[in-house]
């Protein structure tokens, strides 16, 4: 693929812009990487190696000039004038897991929802290894898979994790149909084997509404074909009924679609309960239990899971269908499943310290992950909360609190906003007591101070970590670090 004739303008220059730039400069295109802020010096001598011209300051539309089409990080803000500006000049948008999957030799397999990506990806591209394929892990974790491309062969699985932010560029574009390859691509990109997980509200202090949010989501099915592959979970109030009917509709909020259409690819489902009709995954007698292609197996018992929690045995069931669609084996899968302990920064047990259990789920950005934390624990809890809020709703996180939690310690910016969520106290509470504490770190040290031998002091944050830190595994990182020093 060349791109000699190009001019690419690379908004962000975190690891995708910097991957999209690399890849398009070795191509032949005059590539202009745009950042507010200037990029380590390694990476703009390799970028300056390249003839990438760099810009470091404001993003005006100035920068437009000349362009033929805009490469965007899944960081930058959708409502910034530069990128209004190139919408109102019909230039086209992507970003490098679009380009990565228009060009990609080998099937995609694609994973979202509000929680629970990473667990289900790690653990479906396992599946797939188990069973005998070359995988490639990457979109939303690892290193970007674009300059990986010459290695791809046709027979191996790209896994990808895919946000919402992410995926806005598989669908949004102002392509023209005489634009040269790749701008001429107006239909939208989605994967081979395309999974949403769940759909709950999260990260609308960037999207404008849930319709929005849900919208992006959507687009991992919206340009699927008949021969490709749609995992719906069967028992998420919004996805449920969009595998009931084929059809995803997503409503504005006064009652009409503000984007419908029907799914293109072949519908399977997993859930708890046994689905009705159609393949998929459920839980039955004690197993995880997955009918494909007329056949019915016992895939592992469920004692043979080694992840905790009830969200996790859904984060299996979904791998399960989603592996068994891009090509895993059932001995494949089971292997993998039984040997899977988890990923980083996601229920990680770190240390036990005089009889308490030190738990890090750094990755709760939002209250309904924090809350699927709470639930997975039936001893006593120690609660780390805070961070920062991203709009969301915290009224049935407070109310798992008031059943779960004897003591609260809150950080950061969220703190007055989780202990206004905290303040009504229902009969029957156990929560004894609410410490404000101002970071982490003094967080961790009442922590130490008031947990005692048999409970669980978890780190379950509900908000983002961007009031202190550069991301959840920063944070988690420094959690594990504040707990270790507990013990020299």
């Amino acid at each position: 693929m060349s791109f000699s004739s190009q001019t690419i303008l690379i908004i962000g220059l975190a690891r995708e812009g910097r991957a999209a730039a690399q890849w398009l400069a070795a191509r032949g295109a005059r590539v202009i990487a745009s950042d507010l802020r200037p990029p380590a010096e390694d990476v703009r001598e390799e970028l300056a190696r390249l003839g990438v011209e760099v810009v470091i300051g404001p993003q005006t539309e100035a920068l437009l000039q000349g362009v033929d089409a805009l490469a965007v990080s899944p960081g930058v803000p959708q409502e910034i004038p530069l990128l209004q500006g190139a919408r109102a000049r019909n230039l086209p948008l992507t970003s490098e897991p679009r380009l990565f999957a228009q060009a990609c030799p080998a099937p995609i397999v694609g994973v979202t929802g509000s929680s629970g990506k990473t667990t289900t990806t790690t653990l479906a591209a396992r599946m797939l290894q188990a069973s005998g394929r070359r995988v490639w892990l990457g979109g939303n974790i690892g290193d970007p898979l674009l300059p990986r491309l010459e290695d791809i062969r046709s027979d191996d699985r790209a896994v990808m994790e895919l946000s919402s932010f992410q995926l806005l560029y598989w669908g949004e574009t102002a392509a023209w149909s005489g634009a040269p390859s790749p701008w001429n691509d107006p239909a939208g990109v989605s994967p081979h084997v395309a999974a949403m997980l769940n759909l709950t509200p999260n990260h609308l202090d960037r999207h404008p509404s849930m319709a929005h949010y849900a919208a992006a989501k959507a687009n991992i099915l919206a340009f699927q074909s008949s021969d490709d592959w749609a995992v719906l979970n069967r028992e998420d109030a919004m996805i449920g009924a969009w595998a009931r009917s084929g059809r995803v509709s997503i409503s504005a909020g006064d009652g009409q679609p503000a984007w419908a259409f029907d799914i293109p690819g072949q519908v399977v489902t997993f859930g708890f309960q046994r689905p009705a009709q159609g393949d998929g995954s459920w839980l039955e007698d004690g197993w995880i239990a997955l009918r494909w292609a007329d056949e019915t197996y016992r895939v592992l018992p469920v004692d043979g899971v080694r992840l905790r929690g009830r969200h996790n045995l859904a984060n299996a069931l979904a791998a399960t269908v989603i592996a068994a669609a891009a090509g895993a084996t059932p001995e494949g899968m089971a292997e993998a499943l039984a040997a899977f302990q988890g990923v980083p920064h996601r229920l990680e047990e770190v240390a036990r310290i005089d009889g308490v259990l030190w738990v890090n789920d750094s990755i709760a950005t939002a209250p309904e992950r924090a809350l699927a934390a709470l639930r997975s624990f039936q001893e006593p809890i120690v609660l780390l909360a805070g961070g920062r809020d991203k709009h969301l709703p915290w009224d049935a996180w407070a109310e798992e609190v008031h059943r779960r939690v004897r003591v609260v310690i809150a950080f950061g910016e969220a703190r007055p906003i989780i202990e206004g969520a905290l303040a009504h106290r229902p009969p029957g509470s156990r929560l004894q007591a609410f410490i404000p504490t101002t970071d982490l770190p003094a967080a961790v040290r009442e922590a130490a101070r008031v947990a005692r031998p048999g409970e669980v002091a978890l780190l379950a944050p509900g908000g983002t970590s961007f009031d202190a830190y550069q991301d959840f595994a920063a944070r988690g990182q420094h959690f594990r670090e504040l707990v270790q020093a507990l013990i020299s």
